[in-house]
């Protein structure tokens, strides 16, 4: 009598059901953006039709020339490129100054320093509004957008973040054989420190080009003047005061959108990247 060995799943096969999985998650993080597009080509009655409409219609291009005439919305996207672009590169650099401070070099309150830098991130943004505008004002840069980068060129997150992977990468071994060389303490920040963890600091210059694209809260108070808007402030002008235009709306909405969508295309992998180096090691 003859027995058949259970069939043996080959080592890295993937079943068709996780390709089905991965498509409908892909589909579910699409539509709202295809939704989107369809609304911006359209008006406030189609949009609002129920069943609702899935095809895009033929007003996108009026749209997109109503939105150019009523706010300058080419210079709110070049502000908000510029704003976004500095605070990703300055908190790539200084959070990875910050994290090796805190991580590699020893001084008093090293730890207690470190524990605030982490408690801040407790307190609600919406509690520091008022200070912050406060020094602005004091500074003379209200509706500039310096108002916008300064603020936002360190974060807390950011320190703690760096701090960790450079804990984690980095041996205290490779930092005393680089003193003893003759390396002071920037030289072997930025000349060993940094090159290693470069991929986790462009994952969180990001993480922060992202989040100061999005922001609305901080430039809705800071900016005055039109010409200084940034993208999703220059969405709010769109709208007025009794009614709004959701074809109008969404087509802001969709240029502003784009940008990022682009941006993820572009450095996606690296992004990816970035954030599993490290994952593995022991």
């Amino acid at each position: 009598m003859t027995t058949t060995a259970p069939r043996r799943r080959r080592p890295g096969r993937v079943r068709w059901w996780t390709y089905l999985l991965l498509a409908a998650a892909t589909v579910a993080c699409l539509f709202p953006l295809y939704w989107m597009f369809i609304v911006a080509t359209t008006d406030t009655a189609t949009a609002t039709r129920m069943p609702p409409e899935v095809v895009p219609g033929d007003n996108f291009l009026h749209l997109v020339g109503l939105v150019l005439e009523t706010v300058p919305f080419l210079q709110a996207l070049l502000n908000s490129l510029a704003v976004a672009t500095a605070i990703g590169v300055g908190q790539a650099v200084l959070c990875a100054l910050a994290g090796f401070a805190f991580a590699k070099l020893s001084f008093p309150g090293r730890n207690t320093l470190f524990l605030l830098v982490v408690l801040t991130m407790t307190v609600p943004t919406q509690l520091s509004v008022i200070p912050q505008y406060m020094i602005m004002s004091q500074l003379g840069w209200v509706d500039t957008l310096q108002a916008l980068i300064v603020p936002g060129l360190a974060s807390a997150f950011g320190i703690f973040w760096m701090r960790q992977h450079i804990t984690a990468t980095i041996s205290d071994e490779l930092v005393q054989a680089a003193t003893i060389d003759g390396a002071n303490t920037w030289q072997v920040f930025w000349r060993i420190a940094f090159p290693i963890v470069r991929p986790a600091a462009f994952v969180l210059g990001l993480f922060g080009f992202v989040t100061a694209w999005n922001d609305f809260l901080w430039p809705f108070i800071v900016l005055k003047s039109p010409e200084r808007y940034t993208a999703q402030i220059a969405i709010k002008a769109l709208q007025n005061s009794y009614d709004v235009d959701l074809g109008l709306a969404m087509s802001g909405s969709f240029l502003a959108t784009v940008p990022l969508v682009v941006l993820f295309v572009i450095v996606g992998r690296r992004m990816v990247a970035g954030i599993l180096e490290g994952a593995f090691k022991g």
